[in-house]
């Protein structure tokens, strides 16, 4: 069922110049064309400038096109009578839990957007305390924010936002700060929402193993959607993203290279493990090789 609906979106940071009407004006989305749909999970790739973060924002109305229109569960961002109801749809998680996070106690945190939904206090407690055992902090409920590492203030902010009850979670690069356990926690998280709770996720990444749990990839470059498809059919075409310099997995550029010199992988290898299963048989002398 789709969800989100992107139809020919073009967005501008500079408005026309007036006075100089011939100066270059920067369009960042150049013609976007997607859907999503209800519980996928999809990643967004891209290097900088790309247009993946500005896209992000289209999906809960921190962002209106340009021209246009994004569909949120049918509701047209751009109109402002919908914006409170698209954002109980669509909530986001920034790279920097610190941003995020404004209460003294975790708990507080976390109850912070139902109280601002108006929610009446009992249920703000079930839904604080279904978020915190979600992402697997509630026996830090009472801790303060700042004691915690930075994997645990990210699960801390995304339970803030289970807790408004979206259907929907747009992450932007969250594990940009963290160390490869925190990396691992919000992975854990993330994977866990979208396949027990069915939440949809689209997640703004730019480490590929990353990208490779995803359900779906849509790729970006200058603006326009470069490519999509299963994680197996984008990063099967190695040479498409290294020529828009973009990076594929560690496993698939190592099979990419032996595959040059010879070796033959039987197909798209994405994780260490399909490495290393594709690799055995052709060390043991089983394998086909050239």
């Amino acid at each position: 069922m789709e969800f989100i609906k992107a139809e020919d979106v073009h967005f501008t940071y500079d408005e026309p110049n007036e006075e100089h009407p011939d100066a270059p004006v920067h369009e960042v989305l150049k013609g976007i064309d997607l859907s999503i749909g209800r519980g996928e999970f999809v990643a967004l790739l891209g290097h900088n400038g790309s247009g993946k973060s500005t896209m992000a924002k289209m999906f809960n109305s921190m962002l209106t096109p340009t021209s246009g229109k994004v569909l949120v569960d049918g509701m047209d961002t751009a109109d402002e009578s919908k914006t409170y109801d698209i954002r109980r749809q669509v909530g986001m998680v920034q790279q920097n839990p610190d941003n995020q996070l404004v209460a003294s106690i975790v708990e507080e945190d976390v109850a912070f957007g139902p109280e601002n939904l108006g929610i009446e206090p009992k249920e703000i407690r079930r839904r604080v305390d279904e978020a915190l055992k979600a992402v697997d902090m509630y026996e830090y409920r009472t801790h303060a924010p700042y004691k915690l590492s930075g994997g645990q203030k990210q699960r801390v902010a995304i339970a803030g936002i289970l807790a408004m009850e979206t259907a929907c979670i747009v992450l932007d690069e969250p594990t940009a700060m963290l160390d490869p356990r925190g990396r691992a926690e919000v992975m854990d998280t993330i994977r866990m929402l979208n396949h027990d709770k069915g939440i949809t996720i689209i997640l703004i990444t730019h480490y590929m193993d990353e990208a490779v749990q995803a359900g779906r990839v849509i790729v970006m470059d200058s603006g326009r959607i470069l490519t999509q498809g299963t994680p197996e059919e984008v990063f099967s075409q190695v040479d498409l993203l290294k020529t828009h310099k973009l990076d594929v997995p560690q496993a698939t550029e190592l099979a990419f290279r032996l595959s040059n010199a010879g070796c033959k992988f039987p197909r798209c290898v994405l994780t260490i493990d399909e490495c290393v299963d594709a690799l055995v048989p052709m060390l043991s002398g089983k394998g086909d090789s050239a």
